[in-house]
């Protein structure tokens, strides 16, 4: 158990303690700067360099701009040609799906083995006049895509060579 009897209650104050350390007040010295004067041929010098700097950003700034819109532009015009091939791709197996469905269901009513060799003769022609014309729509498509696509580039960097030269 403590002993609380010698200790008496505990009494604050906001006075500072007698002899307590007190810092010193400092003050910042006080220094005049020189007055310089500038030589004119700097001061110009400068005020061109400044100019021009600013004139620098300026350009980089419009061409990094025209570069941002010239990369939107074809990467729209490429997702647009994607999903044009793909559509067309897929008419193409939807119309060799339907041919090779209507060539089993005729099949099925042949009699004879002469009529399956003619039937099956005149599915093959078919089917080889189909695909070459599907062939031939899928590379035009093809072919369009790539040069929409190149065409904002090309004319981007034809902008900015035209604007180096």
């Amino acid at each position: 158990m403590a002993d609380t009897t010698t200790q008496g209650p505990k009494v604050k104050t906001n006075k500072p303690i007698e002899g307590a350390f007190e810092m010193p007040k400092f003050e910042m010295p006080k220094f005049e700067i020189p007055k310089v004067e500038m030589p004119a041929a700097f001061r110009e010098f400068a005020e061109k360099g400044v100019a021009q700097a600013k004139d620098n950003y300026e350009k980089m700034k419009a061409a990094a701009e025209q570069t941002t819109d010239m990369l939107e532009t074809t990467y729209s015009t490429a997702t647009r040609g994607a999903a044009d091939y793909g559509l067309k791709m897929i008419e193409a197996v939807r119309a060799n799906t339907n041919a090779a469905f209507d060539y089993a269901g005729e099949l099925m009513t042949v009699k004879s083995l002469s009529e399956v060799a003619e039937l099956s003769s005149a599915h093959a022609r078919k089917q080889f006049e189909a695909l070459a014309q599907q062939t031939k729509e899928l590379n035009g498509l093809a072919q369009k895509i790539a040069n929409e696509t190149a065409e904002p580039i090309k004319s981007g960097m034809t902008k900015a060579f035209n604007k180096v030269a």
